[in-house]
């Protein structure tokens, strides 16, 4: 009986103990929140975070963007291929029809390469301009990525400052996030 008698009040020990605890760490949370400090900070990291958040879903858009780009010239870069192909095949043909003296022949397949010539440079030149569209892109895209470096660095200074009580690493959090938004907003100026 007097086994039972205890369990109930060891129980109850360890219930108070982790009150007090819990207490204890509320107290606590209460006191950092009222330290004008750690609400400049944490408003401050706020406002990073959500730069942050913008910066980095342009950056994956602008990379995916270069990538559909560059994989356009390629196919473009194949579709020239095969009517260069076509072109040479149309040459040859014309050649062999010119040789046997068949100038009716000779004349369409005459005819079919200088189409293909023509498709040639208009497939060439619409490659070019989409390879030209993916390296803006991607320059777009690095500048972005950058930014989002020095905002996420930005962030841990943020941090540190709370955890430390330093107002210099809360300023270079400040200027981090304003260097990152700086680098992200020029890619405004990528021609």
């Amino acid at each position: 009986m007097e086994g039972l008698s205890e369990a109930p009040f060891s129980h109850s020990k360890t219930l108070i103990i982790e009150c007090m605890s819990v207490e204890e760490e509320l107290q606590e949370h209460a006191e950092h929140a009222q330290n004008p400090f750690d609400k400049r900070v944490a408003g401050t990291m706020a406002i990073i975070a959500a730069c942050l958040a913008v910066v980095s879903v342009l950056g994956h858009i602008t990379t995916t963007e270069e990538l559909l780009n560059q994989q356009k010239a390629s196919d473009q870069w194949s579709y020239y291929q095969a009517k260069s192909i076509r072109r040479y095949v149309s040459e040859v043909a014309r050649d062999t029809f010119a040789t046997m003296k068949d100038p009716k022949q000779s004349e369409q397949y005459a005819k079919n390469a200088e189409k293909y010539k023509k498709d040639d440079e208009e497939i060439s030149e619409k490659a070019k301009e989409l390879e030209n569209e993916s390296h803006l892109t991607g320059r777009q895209a690095l500048r972005l990525h950058f930014g989002e470096v020095f905002l996420e660095v930005s962030i841990v200074f943020a941090s540190l400052a709370i955890l430390s009580k330093r107002p210099l690493l809360w300023y270079a959090a400040i200027l981090g996030g304003l260097v990152g938004v700086g680098i992200a907003a020029s890619t405004l100026m990528v021609h």
